[in-house]
């Protein structure tokens, strides 16, 4: 399964301005709203917080990837958003924030949803390709760029 394939136009924001953790995740949620029901939404959103009181999913160098396994889900959602400006995330590194993947997978699909987190990781870790994320000013040219490195990277 690919990256790009999870994310659409709904589901990716460039340049969004929040303030603080709590509201971007709830930003990134409720961008899931038009392909689950409202009790699956708030399965996710549910999910999401829980791993994030476990330990922060800032991963470092301005990344995050928030995450977790919903019940009464099927398959993966995943949206996506660069920030206007980063923003204190409680990373790994100390560092803020300012480009986030959110991913949720059904809770029967463990070796799927660690696959998943595995390519979004070594997509993010090349620093050329967080610095383009950073300068795309479209959700177009974000999927593009997903799409293009991905196939770049990955063998499909």
């Amino acid at each position: 399964m690919n990256i790009h394939s999870l994310l659409s136009t709904d589901s990716v924001l460039p340049k969004l301005k929040v303030k603080d953790k709590e509201t971007l995740l709830n930003r990134l949620v409720d961008l899931l709203k038009a392909q689950v029901d409202s009790s699956q939404l708030e399965s996710i959103r549910r999910a999401v917080f829980e791993r994030e009181e476990i330990m922060s999913t800032g991963v470092g160098k301005g990344f995050a990837i928030p995450h977790g396994k919903a019940s009464g889900i099927e398959t993966n959602y995943a949206s996506f958003a660069i920030l206007d400006q980063p923003i204190d995330y409680e990373a790994i590194d100390d560092k803020p924030v300012q480009i986030v993947f959110l991913l949720v997978g059904p809770e029967s699909r463990n070796s799927a949803h660690i696959k998943l987190l595995s390519r979004i990781s070594r997509l993010m870790n090349n620093s050329k390709f967080r610095n383009q994320l950073i300068e795309c000013e479209t959700s177009e040219e974000i999927l593009n760029l997903f799409k293009r490195e991905e196939d770049q990277i990955f063998d499909f």
